[in-house]
């Protein structure tokens, strides 16, 4: 995250033996019919699939939310069990981590099609990635990252995944924060990213675009030409972000003018009471108090552009040490109820 304007909080910062245990795991899980408009139960987790007709992506019923939930639960919290429910029984992203990039693809799709459902996956492994703020890092180098998409395309397959394409990425092209002389290797390996995940049979992309707080759509329509929007599905905005819904349309529709009339998605997990105004103006993205859940995950939408509400910032998880909050990704239990409950 780069001040005010990016997205931060790294999603995939837990150990990476964990991170494919539980991968692999949820293959085992079981799956339901997968029907058109049914519940799937899952084992152990009471975390049921949302209908398929208006929200077709997979609800990972092992979550850390539904661990969580399950914890609480034991441990007669009730009432806090309830608001952590409100998260796990809604999909929400898997951001995959840069260590096994094959399995935890493989992992989570293959879970998703037992279930009848499509894997929601953000690939946020960029080279020189947030500018050294809280989820500075990111591949080595472009080979490293072109070695990381191998790794993914080969696990997804011809398995059903949207992936959302390196959120700031091209962000930071334009704002000034990625130095100058990565510039050209970071539109190679974005445009060489949605050439390889678009060869797959049954694979959407989506790359990321910013939001409506950061800028104007005049300064990021060119850079994204170049990074091959034109090939994507479309982009995404107000990934990690706290950007009404109404103003996060807006800005998209503004983009898509200038793209080409391309779609977009819209991260509604935490937007739910709209942007902070208090504190830093240069941290008010990170972990802001007051904040809501926004509207749950859906295809069907409030316009024909917009392909989807998605939850792509997993709620509960910490967008970096600030405010009290636990590193980048970490489960913020405490911030994680207040989400839920400010959203009722």
């Amino acid at each position: 995250m780069y001040g005010s304007k990016g997205v931060g909080a790294f999603a995939g910062r837990r150990a990476s033996a964990a991170v494919l245990g539980a991968a692999l795991l949820m293959t085992a899980c079981s799956s339901g019919d997968g029907g058109d408009g049914g519940s799937d139960k899952a084992a152990g987790a009471e975390i049921t699939q949302q209908p398929k007709d208006a929200n077709p992506f997979w609800v990972n019923p092992e979550g850390t939310a539904a661990q969580r939930m399950a914890s609480l639960e034991e441990d007669g919290k009730k009432t806090e069990a309830e608001r952590i429910r409100k998260i796990a029984e809604q999909p929400v992203a898997e951001w995959i981590s840069p260590e096994n990039p094959e399995e935890q693809a493989r992992g989570f799709t293959e879970a998703a099609d037992r279930a009848g459902r499509t894997a929601l996956l953000v690939l946020y492994n960029i080279p020189h990635r947030d500018c050294g703020q809280y989820s500075q890092g990111g591949a080595a180098d472009g080979n490293a990252y072109r070695a990381f998409v191998d790794g993914v395309a080969k696990g997804i397959g011809d398995r059903a995944a949207t992936v959302i394409l390196e959120p700031d990425a091209v962000l930071h092209l334009v704002d000034g924060c990625t130095p100058e002389q990565f510039h050209e290797e970071r539109y190679d390996v974005l445009g060489g990213a949605i050439a390889e995940l678009k060869s797959l049979k049954n694979t959407t992309v989506y790359l990321d675009a910013g939001n409506a707080g950061w800028g104007n759509p005049d300064q990021i329509h060119e850079p994204l030409k170049r990074a091959g929007i034109d090939r994507a599905d479309g982009f995404s905005v107000n990934v990690s972000n706290y950007y009404s819904t109404e103003d996060s349309i807006a800005y998209g529709k503004q983009l898509s003018a200038k793209v080409g009339g391309k779609p977009f998605v819209i991260d509604t997990s935490r937007n739910g009471n709209g942007p902070y105004t208090g504190g830093d103006p240069d941290e008010r993205w990170c972990n802001p108090p007051g904040r809501a859940l926004g509207e749950t995950p859906t295809t069907k939408t409030a316009d024909p552009l917009v392909d989807a509400y998605l939850w792509v910032k997993r709620p509960g998880e910490s967008d970096g040490e600030c405010k009290g909050g636990p590193k980048a990704g970490e489960w913020w239990e405490d911030y994680a109820v207040d989400l839920a409950e400010a959203g009722d």
